[in-house]
């Protein structure tokens, strides 16, 4: 992992089915701006000069879209204006943009950090998520389960995620569906992997495991996820995380494997297996 220049890759890549943008809805690109930002402003030695960071969205804009920046993009986005309603493609960009700022400024800093390099970079994505999920809670008024221990726990689960799920579509950052999965029949790491949906209560309980499938239809990051992943080693995940840190508040560990690579999947079904643990 990167070994490849943007150019390379997005040659390698084009993804044409994301030309035609669409709207992104002003509820995500608020909250999404809120996470991203105060959490990069945040990193060590970030003199939060916004001038590199809009150099890259350019330069991706350019390379990837083949269209120039709208004037004071970045700004807007920062602030969290309401003048500019920014379309799918200049999200796309501006997450590459903060999150290749981010990456580079753990690597340049990594001494000042407790852990590697990757797992610096994973914590960054955590942090966001983190952010971005107390936002839409807070704006769902969702009530989350205290545990997983019952099918009453189960279901209120699941109607959180289907929740959070419904507005990720509605807001634009799924253009097309959302659905998270405990009905689970799929080969990964050498071993047939099977749980009915009602088995997943059963099996955290008695194995101290469960698997999920997280499936998502033309996720509005998932070009720069692609370039982000074979330029620097590390996509940004926002959905993910999202989900990951819903799953964080009732006590569990819930997150993709850790061998998920975005570059195999047609964008209108991309899938990640997930593993639920019971936190120590």
């Amino acid at each position: 992992m990167g070994q490849k220049t943007l150019l390379q890759i997005v040659k390698e890549k084009p993804f044409e089915d994301y030309a035609n943008w669409w709207k992104v809805g002003p509820d995500f690109s608020r909250f999404m701006s809120q996470a991203i930002v105060t959490q990069w402003s945040r990193l060590h030695n970030n003199d939060c000069d916004l001038g590199p960071v809009s150099q890259i969205v350019s330069e991706y804009l350019k390379i990837v879209y083949g269209v120039t920046q709208r004037e004071n993009l970045v700004e807007a986005f920062v602030n969290r204006s309401t003048e500019i309603e920014i379309e799918s493609g200049e999200f796309d960009a501006l997450s590459y943009a903060f999150y290749r700022s981010a990456y580079e400024l753990i690597e340049r800093n990594i001494e000042a950090y407790e852990h590697s390099l990757e797992i610096e970079r994973r914590l960054y994505t955590k942090r966001v998520g983190k952010v971005f999920f107390g936002l839409v809670k807070d704006d769902l008024e969702l009530e989350l389960p205290t545990t997983l221990e019952d099918e009453r726990s189960f279901d209120q689960l699941k109607d959180c995620i289907g929740r959070v799920g419904n507005f990720l579509k509605t807001q634009g950052y799924l253009r097309d569906h959302f659905n998270f999965l405990f009905s689970v029949d799929t080969e990964y790491a050498g071993k047939r992997i099977v749980q009915d949906g009602s088995q997943f209560v059963t099996a955290l309980r008695q194995k101290g495991i469960a698997y999920s499938l997280y499936e998502m239809g033309y996720p509005i990051i998932l070009p720069s996820a692609v370039y982000l992943y074979h330029t620097i080693g590390e996509a940004q995940h926002h959905s993910s995380r999202t989900i990951e840190e819903l799953f964080d508040m009732i006590g569990y560990e819930a997150r993709e494997t850790d061998d998920f690579d975005p570059t195999g999947y047609p964008s209108d079904m991309v899938v990640e297996l997930w593993e639920i643990k019971k936190l120590d």
